[in-house]
């Protein structure tokens, strides 16, 4: 079994898509260990895996995401955080980070994040006196904001591998993600006077009230979603559906949505869709091997071996996860790690709503973190800035970002206040 890892590491190197690295490694995995022969119910197996109601939810929203990008929403985004704190000493790193919570709103993704606004803000930072390496990793950090703040994608994705409630999990997400974008305009606040960065009032700033309405279709979505769920009056996958038609009805009020638009979101929709897809399907034959060998009742004797309970498990799960993120893309890490160590966190006694944003927000961490950091890398390649100069000058942001982490899996109330303020059972 030794020449698995050696097989991983070879493919990963020659730059094999992951999902055909983990279908292969898991076929080799059957016949070294002598289990050919439930290769055939490998197709049984997948549909299993990926039957899941709560993941018919992902597709739509990705949908939503698409249009809404399409239809021109960025700029209507930044114009209304730009007449909120555009006036303050660092007011254009105030308003990356604003921008980013409301962008939140609507692609749940961090690498859709910093693709869409890593063009708008670094170029524009630079030009009122910003040092671009700093204005690339505010923006590349703010991102960090999008999968937290609902809908989220990789809530969804623990969700359906958990069971736990993806409605408590877009409700929990809510505060933790306000704390994050708090955190982060505190440090740029601090940098800004340090740094003595511009700010004031200035002629050219958007007035409150006609940005506000600009934006509000945008606005409104993410309190349609959210809303929908917490009165009880949809699902989260008949949410979604919702979501898609406010978004059409949406981009008609910005630039209008032509046919062809429609035609290249549905398009890229199925792109990522199929692609997330068949990593879970992949990950889903090593998960069934690996239950057939007992590797999960050997990790929690190893884990028990430690002995290790309820919040010092919880926070060698963290240690265990940031690894992770530095490595691994962030859907990867949650269907490959989710099933090896949830089901013992959850034996002892920590809820799964705070579970998962913890562990969903610490593997988001990743994306700002080197060496394989996936929002330090868009930003990068679309300003053409130093991925490792970039990557030193984000430092700051992460420090704060993992001491906030700390600070929501120590205090579970965080995350669960509001589900149960919303009447989610999440005890």
């Amino acid at each position: 079994m030794w020449l698995l890892p050696v097989l991983f590491v070879l493919l990963l190197i020659s730059g094999t898509a992951f999902a055909y690295l983990m279908g292969a490694v898991s076929v080799f995995a059957f016949l070294l260990a002598g289990k050919a022969q439930f290769l055939s119910v490998m197709p049984q197996r997948i549909f299993a895996q990926l039957d899941v109601f709560a993941f018919m939810a992902m597709p739509l929203f990705i949908l939503t995401a698409e249009i809404m990008t399409r239809a021109g929403v960025t700029r209507s985004l930044i114009d209304f955080a730009l007449s909120i704190v555009g006036r303050l000493r660092g007011g254009l790193g105030h308003v990356n980070i604003l921008t980013s919570v409301f962008f939140a709103g609507i692609s749940g993704s961090a690498i859709a994040d910093s693709a869409a606004l890593s063009r708008t803000f670094v170029p524009e930072m630079e030009e009122r006196g910003y040092d671009r390496y700093y204005a690339g990793a505010i923006t590349a950090a703010s991102s960090m904001i999008g999968p937290i703040i609902p809908p989220s994608i990789i809530m969804i994705i623990y969700g359906g591998l958990t069971g736990a409630s993806v409605a408590a999990l877009f409700t929990a997400g809510v505060i933790p993600g306000v704390l994050l974008a708090l955190s982060l305009m505190a440090l740029n606040a601090v940098i800004a006077r340090v740094r003595n960065h511009p700010g004031g009032p200035s002629p050219d700033l958007p007035r409150f009230w006609p940005s506000l309405l600009r934006a509000a279709p945008a606005l409104l979505l993410p309190v349609v979603i959210l809303g929908s769920l917490v009165l009880g009056l949809a699902t989260p996958t008949e949410g979604s559906a919702v979501a898609v038609l406010f978004a059409l009805i949406a981009g008609q009020f910005y630039t209008g949505l032509s046919r062809g638009m429609i035609l290249d979101a549905l398009e890229a929709t199925a792109r990522l869709t199929g692609t997330i897809f068949i990593i879970l399907a992949a990950i889903s034959i090593l998960g069934f091997l690996a239950g057939q060998l007992g590797w999960s009742e050997a990790l929690a004797g190893w884990v028990a071996s430690f002995g290790l309970t309820g919040t010092k498990y919880l926070f060698f799960l963290l240690c265990i996860f940031l690894v992770a993120g530095m490595f691994m893309d962030t859907p990867v890490a949650l269907t490959l790690l989710i099933p090896l160590f949830a089901p013992q966190a959850l034996e002892q006694g920590i809820n799964p709503t705070h579970l998962g944003i913890v562990l969903c927000f610490n593997l988001c961490v990743g994306l700002i973190t080197p060496p394989l950091g996936k929002c330090l890398v868009v930003v990068s390649a679309l300003t053409n800035l130093n991925y490792w100069r970039l990557a030193y000058t984000a430092l700051p942001f992460v420090a704060v970002q993992v001491l906030l982490l700390f600070a929501l899996a120590y205090w579970p109330e965080l995350c669960l206040w509001l589900p149960r303020l919303a009447g989610f059972s999440v005890d």
